[in-house]
């Protein structure tokens, strides 16, 4: 018969188990890395198991604040870090499922273009941000996560949201657009045909590549059609001799990954306004690339 330190582990493995995916959601928007907010969900659960789960009254209440806290204290010293990062930083990419992609507001929440506007603010911003706009907790709740008072985080939320209108591109959100102009992009690229990529990109497209001075990725973003074009044709050249070419989810639409057998080498999200490719976020940074393994 097992012991009873057995069974209230087992308990409490069972219930964390059916939160995990709530919290690495959590911990990843607020973090903008897949890397980190494992991290951070496996300290959650260092302390989780050290609790007696019967005295909990709000397991989801419990488990969300520690996360939260967690991420809180690793995005500021992850700021620090950022500082001295080697070219442009971009979120780590990841694959997701087509349910998220249906949801408009968890897609937007997880796109790399919204993570990367996350991170004009502040960590406390950024927190009451996600927790309010993509998980749909009251501000009140959120007060309890982050322990502040009602008034502060009902203040903080304004002022997040305010900044976020105030830098957020609105990019075509249709799927099935997004899926037609990332295909015809991935095959332009593999054709080498200039000017169908050309054709596909907005005037004013820029392209942002996030190598983190390991790859050959441009360490400045390059703007205009005819450079981003010439850029991405360059850099399609490059590509092992064995590697191949998916458009799969990413990040809460369709994204283009490129694996050498089974490693990813690189990551491309596709932003359109008005039917035509305005961003093109490309992340081959190798430590950046663990959400995208098969």
């Amino acid at each position: 018969m097992p012991s009873d330190t057995a069974v209230r582990r087992s308990a409490a493995e069972r219930t964390f188990t059916e939160h995990r995916a709530l919290l690495h959601a959590v911990a990843y928007r607020v973090l903008g890395s897949v890397t980190e907010a494992e991290d951070v969900v496996q300290d959650a659960w260092l302390r989780w198991s050290r609790v007696d789960v019967a005295t909990v009254a709000d397991t989801e209440g419990y488990l969300v604040r520690v996360t939260t806290r967690l991420a809180i204290d690793r995005l500021r010293s992850a700021r620090v870090r950022r500082e001295s990062y080697v070219g442009p930083w971009l979120p780590e990419p990841i694959l997701t499922s087509p349910d998220v992609a249906e949801n408009a507001v968890l897609a937007d929440s997880v796109s790399t273009a919204m993570l990367f506007v996350l991170e004009t603010l502040s960590p406390m911003e950024r927190t009451v941000f996600v927790l309010s706009e993509a998980f749909g907790y009251s501000h009140v709740e959120i007060a309890r996560f982050v322990g502040r008072s009602h008034a502060t985080v009902r203040q903080t939320a304004h002022r997040a949201k305010k900044a976020i209108e105030a830098r957020r591109r609105r990019y075509d959100t249709d799927q099935a657009t997004r899926q037609q102009a990332t295909e015809r992009f991935l095959a332009a690229c593999l054709g080498g045909d200039l000017k169908a990529l050309m054709e596909i990109l907005a005037p004013d497209v820029k392209l942002v590549s996030d190598g983190g001075g390991l790859t050959g990725a441009p360490r400045k973003p390059i703007h205009g059609p005819e450079y981003v074009a010439r850029a991405i044709t360059i850099l399609s050249k490059r590509r092992p001799d064995d590697s191949h070419a998916q458009v799969l989810q990413v990040n809460g639409g369709p994204g283009i990954v490129i694996y050498s057998g089974r490693t990813p080498m690189l990551a491309i999200t596709l932003h359109l306004l008005n039917g035509a490719i305005e961003t093109v976020h490309a992340v081959s940074n190798p430590e950046k690339l663990t959400g995208i393994a098969p």
